[in-house]
């Protein structure tokens, strides 16, 4: 009996993610598929033309990209970097490592993403000036676990106080 943690890339489907028409990719959860835990791992295939997700940092989870074809270039931090087969990037959890791809040539930019699992996780998309927040899974994990997943735009800040009643209260009895 083969084990579940040994899976085939060509036996998994591909899942498209799209958004507007800038943004456009296939994507196959390695990790997932093996039942991974701590260490997630996609193939992705980002179309010529396209670009990846918004450009984004963690706070929790470190990435990483290892180019297995094709060329694009790198948005990360301040820099754009060109990318071609096999380059890799690692991706600190850290304002200076926003990133995200883009594939500007006329065949698909394919690479490996990997990412620790780490939960809870913020991401902060500094462009959109929005952040991300996940709980009980990791962005990219297992969706059934997540308690938490929303994101807020960066100006949405309230006071620690904001809400709670400033009148006196009974304490609650126990019993």
């Amino acid at each position: 009996m083969p084990s579940p943690h040994l899976i085939h890339e060509a036996e998994l489907p591909w899942t498209d993610v799209t958004h507007g028409s800038r943004i456009a990719l296939r994507r196959k959860q390695l990790g997932a598929a093996a039942k991974g835990q701590n260490l997630g791992c996609s193939l992705i295939e980002l179309l010529p033309g396209k670009q990846s997700w918004p450009r984004h940092y963690h706070l929790a989870n470190e990435e990483a990209i290892y180019v297995l074809s094709g060329e694009g270039h790198l948005r990360l931090g301040e820099e754009t970097l060109p990318l071609k087969a096999g380059d890799y990037v690692a991706l600190p959890a850290s304002p200076t490592a926003a990133h995200q791809l883009f594939n500007g040539g006329t065949e698909p930019l394919r690479y490996l993403a990997f990412s620790t699992m780490t939960a809870p996780d913020i991401v902060v998309y500094p462009d959109s000036k929005k952040v991300g927040v996940f709980g009980g899974a990791a962005p990219g994990g297992n969706k059934a676990a997540r308690v938490l997943h929303a994101y807020f735009p960066l100006s949405a800040e309230v006071d620690y106080w904001s809400g709670e009643d400033t009148g006196a209260e009974e304490p609650p009895t126990g019993g």
